[in-house]
């Protein structure tokens, strides 16, 4: 005869079960490394980032270790080799590393504040100069951020291109790459370069609008700049905000409890979930690995440039 007593003991056996496998992938994983690619100085990224560590580590139970590449082609390798588990890409280092093999899924990317999931990329110039558009800055120098930058190279040269300018080395005097998003706007603020590529999608919410709230950019005379000093003279089309992406080969238990840690945050640890943004994001929108897609396209086009300008 089937009790209530044997009743509630295979379910409790079950439930037993059901929580041992899907801690299983703990085991095999007791630390994780998280990478991101800094947009600003190293110390602003770990402030930045290592309360969110602390809650992912808190929710997955496995240690989660934040690593700051020096580029993206860092956190390229890193996931092909299987060392980072887990990475916050630019569109367009993510589509790199896709073309190029690396087993990386997206599954999330941030909710802007007015709910979007994009932004763009633009020309900044000092307000103070003379230059409204591309076509003033001939010979001029242009600010990059880096090769596998979506909007510090890639979206900046398919601009470049549709207005009739197919190698950007030719156009400008000089073209530097900076190394970071807050670089490029460094190089600017003190006259190294004429114009800067940078990501940017409201006036609140850019590196230059980060860089603004820390007192970053200063005058000649060391007084403080502010957002009038800057003017955008060219805005791409809408990109899709980069993913989070985890490697392929982590366990699916793995793969849902990082998701679900992700959309928990903002309400699980709003403080650790502002820093991020400063306060500017909403959430992590769910993502796949095809919405995408778009910029593999892009990738190839600037591929193509390049092939062009070495033939």
């Amino acid at each position: 005869m089937i009790t209530r007593r044997l009743i509630l003991a295979g379910a409790a056996a079950l439930a037993f079960t059901a929580s041992a496998s899907a801690d299983d992938w703990k085991a095999k994983y007791p630390e994780l490394t998280f990478a991101v690619v800094p947009a600003e100085n190293a110390s602003g990224v770990t402030e930045r980032w290592a309360p969110f560590m602390t809650y992912l580590s808190k929710e997955l139970g496995v240690k989660v270790t934040l690593r700051i590449a020096n580029d993206y082609a860092a956190v390229i390798e890193g996931q092909r080799a299987g060392n980072i588990h887990i990475a916050s890409y630019g569109s367009a280092a993510f589509a790199r590393a896709r073309l190029t093999g690396v087993k990386s899924e997206a599954f999330a990317n941030d909710i802007n504040a007015d709910g979007s999931t994009g932004y763009y990329s633009v020309f900044f110039v000092k307000a103070s100069s003379a230059y409204k558009k591309i076509d003033d800055l001939k010979g001029k120098n242009l600010g990059l951020v880096d090769p596998n930058s979506t909007s510090g190279n890639n979206v900046p040269r398919f601009e470049l291109d549709k207005m009739g300018i197919h190698d950007a080395d030719a156009y400008f005097g000089k073209v530097v790459f900076t190394g970071s998003h807050e670089n490029a706007m460094l190089a600017l603020a003190q006259g190294t370069v004429e114009v800067a590529a940078n990501q940017w999608t409201s006036d609140d919410d850019s590196t230059l609008a980060q860089m603004l709230t820390k007192g970053m950019l200063k005058n000649a005379d060391g007084s403080a700049m502010k957002k009038d000093d800057f003017r955008i003279i060219h805005k791409s089309a809408p990109i899709i905000n980069g993913p989070y992406a985890y490697n392929s080969d982590l366990p699916e238990d793995a793969k849902t409890a990082i998701a679900k840690a992700f959309f928990d945050a903002p309400a699980k640890d709003k403080a650790a979930f502002d820093r991020l943004s400063d306060g500017q994001k909403k959430g992590f929108h769910p993502a796949t690995t095809k919405d995408w897609d778009g910029t593999i396209e892009l990738i190839k086009f600037v591929d193509a440039l390049r092939k062009k300008k070495a033939s």
